[in-house]
């Protein structure tokens, strides 16, 4: 892990997905750049070896474990924190979840309903328990949410991921209306084609879609993780002061072209 410089020093953020791609990228960046890190995702074994791996190069990182689509165990993770560092400072609402693609009358409800309660209701648990732990903590905070070029166009893998990606950036532009003179910013990221875990998956399901995904992008490549949690970092911190209610494109200029 390269040390950073020092871009949230001194700051708690709490990471959601972190347990792999671009949420476990976003550990190392964070750590390295001084953030205390709440690391949180479903699978503990993978947490805590991010967490060793953090803490042996000097950071510091906790494991929560919690399934974003429940809120009982958000409001845990948020609430642990809390107890543990004192406040919370930033969030990276970063745990998503896609599905094959196929025609939208032919897909399945049950994929509909697990990728709306994972990309949609995960952000609104996450944003409903960790927004009154910012207020309370008194100083100015950042939440970023991870949406997608998906968001923005009939891009992805199924329509059930571009709905969710599409209210993933209303529900970022509607918590920075209403908490801008609160002191809290919200903003998201519109993210491209990502080589993760779970962009493995999905081309595994369909391998034409890489070609697809790179002749898209005005790079002609997919991003790697970090580079994702760079941006995230930056719109975390008190350099990104002035910024909020921004959908900003991290996605090699496919939005562009």
């Amino acid at each position: 892990m390269t040390r950073g410089t020092g871009l949230l020093r001194d700051k708690v953020v709490m990471i959601t997905g972190a347990s792999s791609g671009i949420g476990a990228a976003a550990g190392r960046v964070f750590a390295a750049e001084g953030a205390t890190v709440v690391l949180m995702a479903r699978r503990e074994k993978q947490l805590l070896e991010l967490a060793d791996e953090i803490a042996a190069v000097g950071g510091r990182a906790m494991v929560t474990t919690a399934d974003v689509s429940r809120e009982t165990e958000v409001e845990r993770a948020v609430a642990e924190a809390v107890s543990r560092f004192g406040r919370l400072d930033a969030a990276f609402n970063n745990a998503g979840h896609t599905a094959a693609g196929g025609l939208l009358h032919e897909t399945d409800p049950r994929i509909f309903e697990q990728v709306m309660d994972v990309n949609v209701r995960g952000v609104w648990n996450c944003m409903r328990h960790q927004i009154p732990a910012m207020l309370c903590s008194g100083g100015p905070a950042a939440i970023v949410n991870t949406s997608s070029v998906a968001g923005v166009l009939a891009a992805g893998p199924s329509s059930a991921y571009v709905a969710a990606k599409h209210a993933v950036l209303g529900l970022t532009r509607a918590a920075a209306a209403e908490y801008g003179r609160r002191g809290v910013r919200v903003n998201a990221l519109v993210v491209g084609s990502t080589r993760t875990e779970m962009m493995d998956q999905v081309l595994a399901d369909t391998p034409s879609l890489e070609e697809a995904f790179v002749a898209r992008s005005a790079q002609k490549r997919m991003a790697a993780p970090e580079e994702i949690a760079h941006s995230a970092a930056w719109l975390c911190s008190d350099r990104a002061s002035f910024v909020t209610g921004a959908a900003m494109p991290v996605d090699g200029g496919w939005t562009a072209v």
